[in-house]
This record gives C-alpha cells, sequence and structure tokens, in this order.
C-alpha cells in the first residue's frame, strides 16, 4: 500500500523547539563561515609564522613564563611552531588547539569560552572537531586590512600570560610590515 504524503498532516511543533533549533541554525551558520570563505583566505606567510612565533617567545622570555608556541594558517593548518626550553610538554598539544580554535571561530579562545559554559548557546563545543580548547590563550592574526589570516596559541603560563603572549605575538607581523 502506498502512502499519499500530500495529504498527510504534519504536527506543527511547540513554539520553543522551533526557537531551539532556529538558534542551532544560526550558531551553526556564524562558527561554519570560516569554511565558506577559506579558500578566498590570504595565509599567513611562513615569514610572518616565524615571526609572530619569535616574537611570542621574546615576549615570554622578558615575563619569565616558559610556553609553547603555535601558529596556523587560514585553514587551520599548522604553519610554525616552538617549544620553549623546560615548558610543559603537556603544553604542546594545547598551543596547537588554541591556535586552530581560534581560527576555527575566528574568535579568541577566551571569548568563547564564555559562550561555551552550562546554559550557554554552544555548550560542550569543545568536544567537536577532535577537541577545542575554549579558555584564554588562542587569537587569530589578521593582516593591514584586518582580514584573518590565521592564528596564534599559546600554552604553559596562567591564561592570563598565555592570552597576553599570544595577543603580542599576533600584532607583531602588523607592527612589521609597517615599519617597512
Amino acid at each position: 500500500m502506498m502512502m499519499n504524503f500530500y495529504n498527510h498532516k504534519i504536527a506543527s511543533k511547540p513554539k520553543e523547539k522551533t526557537l531551539k533549533h532556529s538558534r542551532l541554525l544560526f550558531v551553526l551558520l556564524i562558527f561554519t563561515s570560516p569554511f565558506l570563505v577559506a579558500q578566498n583566505t590570504t595565509d599567513v606567510t611562513d615569514k610572518d609564522a616565524l615571526s609572530a612565533v619569535l616574537a611570542a617567545k621574546e615576549k615570554a622570555e622578558t615575563m619569565g613564563v616558559l610556553v609553547n608556541i603555535a601558529v596556523v594558517d587560514a585553514g587551520a593548518n599548522l604553519k610554525a611552531f616552538i617549544r620553549m626550553d623546560d615548558s610543559f610538554l603537556g603544553s604542546i598539544d594545547v598551543a596547537i588547539k588554541k591556535a586552530k580554535t581560534s581560527r576555527y571561530f575566528n574568535i579568541a579562545t577566551g571569548d568563547l569560552g564564555k559562550l561555551t559554559q552550562p546554559g550557554g548557546i554552544i555548550y560542550n563545543i569543545e568536544l567537536s572537531n577532535n577537541g577545542l580548547v575554549s579558555f584564554p590563550g588562542g587569537v587569530p592574526i589578521k593582516n593591514n586590512k584586518g582580514k584573518i589570516i590565521g592564528a596564534i596559541g599559546v600554552s604553559g603560563g596562567t591564561i592570563e600570560e598565555d592570552h597576553k603572549i599570544a595577543t603580542y605575538g599576533a600584532k607583531s607581523i602588523l607592527t612589521e610590515k609597517k615599519t617597512k
């Protein structure tokens, strides 16, 4: 027996469920947008990636902090990395994941973390993408036009220190280009 789908009544969803689905769709559109435009994005160069890592390392040294520093390109691929002598081995993966997380969502990881708290609109998103890091230390890298071209992740100090070092590294390549 064949069922006639055209005459079948569709049960309406409760308003709350529809609103919840709308919010989820909105969040997915926002957070998947980097993947939709990645082909048209300029990447951080290997020279700039290395420069950002070295600037961040220098900042960490002046602060007396031992960290791991990772830079990813616009496609979230590892572009440059350094592990300072005697820094935590466990921070290697965290630094890389902070950089990737920042690039995946085009946001500082500390700001993302505010959205991932219990009751937040993307609670538990850390479980996606083979693990994300949503605490401070990952920062998008922008070019002089404000376009995101990669991200930097720092791990090994306090979250405040990691964020400060990452921000310094991200901004360093802009300073260099302006003075040249």
